[in-house]
């Protein structure tokens, strides 16, 4: 090999890692932001047909107040839906897909993270513990007591779900599309980078998984390109008994309770658990 296409090469290779040096810095400084693409806008509550939905505030750490948005059981002996989305969107999304709960009598309670649906503060996953912890407070403060309180996660959601019944055992735990750790989905989209060696919020359910009791009804879409199913059965293989999962052949990421045995099924698995 002569010495110039020897340089050449060289000058290729160095040009290449210099390159992929880059691509790593963007994706550690940015990391929160593809994480958490929060929805910023504030939701209307007049744009939902629900006369007793109404905004509640917390303050899950001095000078950040957070607005969420809670429906009231239907009895006192009805349970309270303690509910986390996922890392898009915002509250008002999720009012059409958790209405057959409330049409069930259970109350709801829906979280608005910091920085999401018009919140001051910046998501991460200590700040997001901190507004989960919150709104279990909020709910403890009004009377509802824990074998009343379901905790039940969407995708990220689930991370924050877990992360507090591992912190306080519910009545219940149900997750819907949950990935085994933030860190596990990412290392399988971004599989040309140090994934584990770069995250900063891996929320590691799986670590966390062991140490819940509590009943647990596992839900995943098959078809799920966003979360992968595998992820999703490896937390069921890691979970305590009691247990049960459902695994739908034509579900993809967000659609699971657009299929109405689902519903009924979630429905049933809170009826037996809580109130």
């Amino acid at each position: 090999m002569g010495a110039g296409v020897k340089g050449f090469f060289m000058l290729w290779f160095w040009g290449l890692l210099g390159a992929y040096c880059v691509v790593l810095v963007v994706m550690f400084l940015a990391q929160r932001n593809l994480l958490y693409p929060a929805a910023i806008d504030a939701p209307n509550l007049s744009d939902h047909s629900l006369p007793e939905l109404r905004a509640i505030e917390t303050e899950p750490e001095p000078g950040l107040r957070l607005t969420h948005w809670f429906h009231p059981p239907t009895s006192p002996e009805q349970p309270v839906i303690l509910y986390f989305h996922g890392n898009a969107g915002h509250l008002g999304d999720r009012v059409a897909k958790m209405r057959p709960l409330i049409d069930a009598g259970f109350g709801l309670l829906l979280t608005g993270y910091r920085g999401y649906s018009g919140n001051p503060g910046k998501p991460s996953e200590d700040g997001l513990r901190a507004d989960a912890r919150s709104v279990h407070d909020w709910l403890l403060a009004e009377g509802f007591a824990a074998d009343r309180i379901v905790i039940f996660g969407e995708s990220l959601g689930t991370a924050v779900s877990v992360a507090l019944a591992s912190e306080r055992p519910p009545a219940a735990l149900v997750l819907e599309a949950p990935p085994s750790s933030i860190a596990d989905v990412a290392a399988a989209h971004y599989w040309y980078l140090p994934v584990r060696l770069l995250i900063r919020d891996p929320w590691d359910s799986i670590g966390r998984i062991g140490s819940i009791d509590v009943p647990l009804f596992l839900l995943h879409g098959e078809r799920d390109h966003v979360v992968p199913v595998r992820f999703g059965r490896k937390l069921f293989a890691a979970a305590n008994e009691p247990k049960q999962a459902l695994f739908h052949p034509s579900a993809r990421h967000t659609d699971l309770l657009d299929y109405r045995d689902v519903v009924e099924k979630v429905v049933a698995f809170i009826r037996a658990n809580a109130g």
